[in-house]
């Protein structure tokens, strides 16, 4: 298990320099001096001489390797560089930003987990409403994109019940009920397509499982059926159900960029939206490793415990 953990996380890391590495290089893709002249501001009483000083004064144009070794190590001593618009440190600005962000994520992961478990194994297991629920959800969410879905939470619950807000943050230092308030309507509603995805995997690999001939060996030794079930059952099925909460980190990575500006919430997304347009470099890459690290942490995690689930995962 050891060495299986250890291949696990230096995958991880290979990604995560192989993501930023052409990351680095995407960004600069416009060129040095058009990211000056974004600097700079209003190029039209920007002379060509002043363009190419203030790419020379920012360091951009030495060699893209040599740049992106120096920003690497940066990153390995805590230091992201500072925002080539207002000169504050990327450490702070992310400091500010990365808890809204993370908060959706959390609270959308933690929603889609419990509302899987309960539509998928209650589909595979009962049948019936449950099951019928969970491909209405299944197909309902094919057919209801999740920002319009925002728009009616925040319109319904919002605007029209004004039971949570329908925009703002309150961190959850300050208070943690107008913290959970704050951000419910847009992990709902980001989390609604996660439940489906997950659900209908975990639905589909749990009726697998319990056509098995061990479970009926089970059964017919008298062990009651919730036992065979979450003691046996459950641990062989979760595997493909883990495997597409993965995936569907990346999906809510995304959906977060939409959501913060739906609820006016002043996360990551908004500030990656904002700081490209301006040509803020030294920014965007501090985004863009943030939502690396959380997509190659979360598949490390999910790995390890599909290994400990499963011993023939070890051996891929």
């Amino acid at each position: 298990m050891a060495w299986y953990v250890a291949r696990r996380v230096a995958t991880g890391v290979a990604t995560f320099i192989a993501v930023t590495a052409i990351s680095f290089a995407l960004i600069f893709v416009p060129g040095a001096l058009t990211i000056a002249r974004e600097v700079l501001g209003n190029p039209t009483y920007i002379t060509p001489q002043a363009i190419q000083a203030e790419a020379q004064s920012l360091g951009l144009l030495r060699p893209l390797p040599v740049q992106y070794a120096d920003w690497l190590r940066g990153l390995f001593t805590g230091n992201l560089g500072r925002s080539l618009q207002n000169g504050q440190s990327v450490n702070s600005i992310l400091a500010i930003h990365v808890p809204v962000t993370l908060s959706l994520v959390i609270v959308s992961l933690l929603l889609t987990v419990a509302l899987s478990l309960l539509l998928g194994l209650g589909a595979a297991m009962r049948g019936g409403l449950i099951d019928r629920a969970l491909q209405l959800l299944s197909v309902g969410t094919l057919a209801i994109p999740s920002y319009w879905l925002a728009l009616i939470l925040a319109t319904v619950f919002g605007v029209t019940l004004r039971l949570v807000p329908a925009t703002g943050y309150i961190p959850i230092t300050v208070s943690f009920g107008g913290w959970l308030s704050s951000i419910i309507l847009p992990s709902i509603a980001i989390a609604v397509a996660n439940v489906a995805a997950v659900g209908q995997q975990l639905r589909g690999a749990m009726l697998d499982v319990l056509r098995q001939d061990y479970i009926r060996t089970l059964r017919s030794r008298g062990i009651s059926r919730r036992a065979v079930v979450l003691r046996h059952a459950l641990r062989n099925a979760a595997a493909p159900g883990l495997t597409v909460l993965s995936l569907q980190v990346i999906y809510t990575l995304g959906g977060t960029v939409i959501m913060e500006r739906i609820f006016a919430l002043p996360g990551v997304g908004t500030v990656a939206v904002n700081s490209g347009a301006q040509g803020d470099v030294p920014v965007v890459l501090g985004v863009v490793t943030f939502m690396t690290v959380v997509v190659v942490a979360v598949n490390i995690m999910v790995d390890i415990i599909n290994g400990w689930l499963s011993p023939k995962a070890r051996i891929r």
